[in-house]
């Protein structure tokens, strides 16, 4: 018999840093994860000198988003993952993608939809932390676009957040076309917001 939604019992690899022992199921821990996050979109808003093509931009926004809720927020993950490059790569790989973005900004490279999308796939890819990579990727995603580029966000969709359905399906799998280098159903998949 399959668990209600939320209902999904959390396991102890799971629970691992959580700073509330009481929380034993997802649809617990997605609530108040749901909360730090919008604390961690407020301290977002009132950067506006920061580098945000930077390590520790990133790792800093990862700690206002999730820091209330896990004890290794802003860290990078110390163990393999069925995804993501292997722990001791992790920096070196987010430092080529930064100086990627900046040179495909710089020189114009692709338009800063696919600019956008191609930094999203990569920091996926890449898998910096623990828990919470697919939800600060794409909000770093934005912020790249809005922040580092003076262009519209991308409009993702609210079903693109939920953890199960056809929206999320089809969001892994136009990510894993573009691990193969084929980029173009990432790109017809989303659109920037008007």
């Amino acid at each position: 018999m399959e668990e209600a939604n939320g209902a999904t019992p959390l396991d102890p690899d799971e629970r691992a840093g959580l700073k509330f022992p009481h929380i034993q199921t997802r649809g617990e821990l997605d609530q108040v994860e749901q909360v730090n996050i919008q604390d961690g979109l407020l301290w977002l808003k009132k950067q506006s000198k920061q580098d945000v093509l930077s390590d520790i931009f990133i790792r800093r926004f990862h700690k206002e988003m999730l820091g209330e809720v896990w004890a290794w927020a802003g860290t990078y993950r110390k163990t393999e993952k069925n995804i993501g490059v292997a722990p001791e790569k992790i920096a070196v790989e987010l430092q080529n993608l930064l100086d990627d973005v900046r040179y495909w900004i710089e020189h114009a490279t692709y338009s800063a939809k696919e600019i956008g999308l191609r930094f999203h796939h990569r920091l996926v890819k890449i898998h910096l932390f623990p828990n919470g990579n697919g939800r600060h990727a794409r909000i770093m995603t934005d912020v790249v676009l809005t922040k580092a580029m003076n262009e519209r966000p991308i409009h993702w969709g609210d079903s693109v957040l939920q953890d199960a359905g056809k929206h999320r399906e089809e969001y892994i799998a136009v990510l894993r076309q573009a691990d193969a280098g084929n980029y173009q159903p990432l790109l017809e998949k989303f659109s920037m917001k008007e």
